[in-house]
């Protein structure tokens, strides 16, 4: 029976491609999307259900329909860049703030805690949230401060689902996609889409309990925290 993935913020870029991509390796795919009106670049047979990712009802709603299901592997996507350059730029609003906390680390908290009974049915389960180079403190540039706080924190919430879902026997990874030309990185990005989820992918494939809690790029390289 082929194991079933499970990947949020899969209406367009790269969870679209993640999507598309472990529907052609054989997997059954299930797509989360904000509107699933909106997600007419899905290929046929891939089931895209709704789910507001920053809403605990929405993804506990979102379990409901698949209740009783296995799901081999859940791929915490859905992101967002709220606002982008140095402290003095106009737009770091408190909506903006709210924003990227909210999607990009409550969205995966809600999301692995929603589907942890269709994580416990499945063999080997694994959960792995993509966040960015750009949470790493080591590697810190300035700027970006929305995004770069909220991927940190994604990564610290990461590594601590890796120690307490590790006995329950689900592994946990964290990985860093490189920029990507999408409409989130831009055009001026250097790393195609497809080759990006083709490496997340295989990343995916090498995570296991033993390995839970790491953090690597695409390519399989360590990211320094």
């Amino acid at each position: 029976m082929p194991d079933t993935i499970l990947v949020t913020g899969a209406g367009r870029g790269l969870g679209l491609e993640l999507a598309t991509q472990a529907q052609a390796r054989g997997h059954t795919v299930i797509a989360t999307v904000r509107d699933p009106g909106h997600a007419t670049a899905m290929p046929p047979g891939i089931t895209v259900l709704p789910l507001e990712v920053t809403k605990e009802e929405a993804n506990a709603a979102m379990a409901a329909q698949i209740a009783g299901k296995p799901v081999n592997t859940l791929i915490c996507n859905a992101g967002v860049f709220p606002a982008r350059g140095g402290i003095r730029e106009a737009r770091y609003t408190e909506l903006d703030w709210f924003s990227g906390m909210m999607t990009n680390v409550a969205g995966p908290f809600f999301a692995v805690r929603a589907l942890l009974p269709n994580l416990r049915l499945a063999q080997s389960p694994k959960v792995a949230i993509i966040a960015s180079a750009m949470g790493s403190s080591t590697h810190a540039g300035g700027g970006s401060y929305i995004y770069r706080a909220s991927k940190a924190a994604a990564i610290n919430l990461a590594r601590n689902l890796s120690v307490e879902l590790s006995r329950q026997g689900i592994a946990v990874g964290v990985f860093h996609p490189g920029w990507v030309r999408t409409d989130m990185g831009t055009g001026a990005a250097p790393v195609h889409v497809s080759n990006s989820a083709a490496g997340i992918l295989e990343r995916i494939d090498s995570l296991s309990i033993e390995t839970t809690g790491v953090f690597e790029d695409y390519l399989g390289q360590p990211v320094d925290f």
